[in-house]
């Protein structure tokens, strides 16, 4: 399954992929937000997961390629959170770009062809997204994807408690408030 928008590829992961993706991970800018970088190792059984789970699925997160240049810029799309996340059982939307593709409203463009994929094709009822609370950037794409704060922040079970990056807020959005703000979407 390929998504497309104006600008963008979401497309299913190439070996090819791996390599920037895991400078991607190893970057201090980029992981600022997580528990920490990853290796190379790390980085590569994570896109090896993320693949296996696309092709289960049939959806997932997809590997974000500009249609310009084909260069590979991070990745967005929908997952499960595993059973011991508190917002579980949900579809999550989430993100990650490479920082020279912050700021161009990439993951906003994706994410909302992502939503329509979910509400559309799937026919979910409701997405969600969270983050550590001090993720405003991640915050901010949430709310210009038409996301609300559900104000039901949480702790999150693998990040330590003392750690600035464990309370996480979370956002959702409805299929019916997807479709008052997308009119423009029409059944693909």
């Amino acid at each position: 399954m390929v998504l497309t928008t104006k600008r963008l590829l979401l497309r299913p992961w190439k070996k090819s992929d791996f390599h920037p993706f895991a400078v991607m991970n190893a970057d201090t800018e980029v992981m600022r937000y997580f528990s920490s970088i990853l290796s190379e190792m790390e980085s590569n059984s994570l896109a090896e997961k993320i693949q296996s789970r696309l092709e289960k699925n049939g959806w997932g997160l997809w590997a974000l390629e500009t249609r310009t240049d084909s260069s590979f810029i991070g990745f967005t799309g929908l997952n499960q959170p595993d059973a011991n996340m508190p917002p579980s059982p949900c579809v999550e939307i989430g993100w990650r770009l490479a920082s020279p593709f912050w700021g161009k409203g990439f993951a906003t463009e994706a994410g909302t062809e992502c939503l329509r994929f979910a509400f559309q094709q799937l026919q979910l009822e409701k997405i969600v997204s969270f983050t550590a609370t001090i993720n405003t950037p991640s915050i901010a794409v949430m709310r210009r994807l038409g996301m609300v704060n559900t104000k039901h922040n949480f702790l999150h079970p693998n990040i330590d408690k003392k750690s600035p990056l464990c309370q996480h807020v979370l956002f959702e959005i409805t299929n019916n408030k997807f479709k008052e703000q997308y009119a423009q979407f029409r059944e693909k």
